[in-house]
Order: C-alpha cells, then structure tokens, then sequence
C-alpha cells in the first residue's frame, strides 16, 4: 500500500507555470505507475499525465501536451507534474494517483487528497 501527499497548488495568471509535488510513503515506490488527474468543478475526473516505474515512458492527454511535464526521482520516492502556459481552463482539483500496471487513462487504486491549481484570466 502506499501514501500520497500532493502540494504546489495555488492561484497564477494565464500563460504562468506551477510544479506540483506528490511525495508517497513506503519503499516500492518505483514499483509504481504513477500519475496525475483532475476535477475541475460540475466535471468527472479526468486523466491528465502518466509515467511508468522507470521514468523512461510518458502519456499525456491531448489537453495538456506540450504544456505540462510529468517526471518522477525515485530516490526521492516523489513524482512532479510541471505545468507551463496555464489556461483559465486548467483550473481543478489535481490529484496524484499511483498504479500497478500502465494503463494511460486509467486510475490506479491509491489517491492523494488533492490540491487546488486555479488560473485566473
């Protein structure tokens, strides 16, 4: 099992950039998929980002390529989510998630709470 704590959230202007953290407890840290969704307000959640154990794979959804970058360090046990050129669109609750197997849209079993990424415009 495995604990997520997700922070970096907060209020920025379009076209500005947040990094948002995921820290999990536990050593089998990089036997996990590890991703990031969001749910922006009256919405479903939805994917966002995905990389595998190593790092060496990545997906995005097509709302968000080109613009944000998901990367992990396994020796530090945290998974990063940099988002660039932020839309008023982009606003949302981001959650981390963490996984076993690599499937891009899909959610893994374990959740961190949540943290608030709102774009003004």
């Amino acid at each position: 099992q495995v604990q997520l704590v997700e922070s970096g959230g907060g209020l920025v202007q379009a076209g500005g950039s947040l990094r948002l953290s995921c820290a999990a407890s536990g050593r089998t840290f990089s036997t996990y998929v590890m991703g990031w969704f969001r749910q922006a307000p009256g919405k479903e959640r939805e994917f966002v980002a995905k990389i595998n154990w190593s790092g060496g794979s990545t997906y995005y959804a097509d709302s968000v390529k080109g613009r944000f970058t998901i990367s992990r360090d396994n020796a530090k046990n945290t998974v990063y989510l940099q988002m660039n050129n932020l839309r008023p669109e982009d606003t949302a609750i981001y959650y981390c998630n963490a996984d076993r197997a690599v499937v891009p849209n899909r959610p893994g079993a374990y959740w961190g709470q949540g943290t608030q990424v709102t774009v003004s415009s």
